[in-house]
């Protein structure tokens, strides 16, 4: 694709946008009476829609036949994981000032905190092996194999969403509903191509 590079550094720059503004909310004082909350859930959100891009970026080029796509996926991915960090941060930091025994007791007796932490624990080595040279060491199938994981995150960050929300579950069940179009998408084309292999 011509001006590739030009967009995928346009691309970099917004995806930058959220923690851009959240630096503004703070740095002009507009972040609310519990500031906190606004920052941990901003960056939880936005670790969620990044997953969600991610996910849709292969059957994207796969309908539309742009297999520049492709070469996107790995910025998504890895935004994701940026977001994740900084929300696993601020909850640790901003929320829990390091206190390890508390943040056990979350862990172990709050499902949604349970359910997140593993997904951002299972986003590590995605994040750690999203290189081209990682994906040599390891061989394509094998890397393949890990990387699906990615589909186990996302249905966790889902889930993780869902049960923190007490009242409005309005965004929640739209991120589910994207994230069951785009699962559906895969096993409509995993059967598609079983069937395909039986009947020849």
């Amino acid at each position: 694709m011509k001006y590739f590079s030009q967009l995928k550094a346009a691309l970099f720059i917004a995806s930058l946008y959220p923690l851009l503004r959240l630096s503004w909310f703070a740095f002009s004082d507009q972040l609310g009476a519990n500031p906190i909350e606004l920052i941990t859930r901003s960056l939880g959100t936005w670790t969620l829609v990044f997953l969600l891009i991610t996910l849709t970026i292969t059957p994207l080029r796969k309908l539309s036949g742009w297999t520049w796509l492709i070469k996107l996926r790995r910025m998504a991915g890895l935004f994701a994981f940026f977001y994740a960090t900084l929300h696993f941060i601020t909850y640790i930091w901003l929320d829990q000032f390091f206190d390890l025994s508390t943040m056990y007791k979350d862990v172990i007796k709050r499902p949604f905190i349970t359910i997140g932490f593993a997904a951002f624990v299972l986003l590590i080595p995605l994040a750690l092996t999203s290189t081209n040279a990682m994906m040599k060491k390891m061989g394509g199938k094998n890397w393949q194999l890990l990387h699906r994981l990615v589909y186990t995150i996302a249905l966790f960050g889902v889930l993780h969403y869902w049960w923190l929300v007490k009242k409005d579950l309005t965004q929640p069940i739209i991120y589910s509903s994207v994230l069951a179009v785009l699962l559906g998408y895969r096993l409509w084309v995993w059967q598609s191509k079983k069937k395909l292999a039986t009947s020849l």
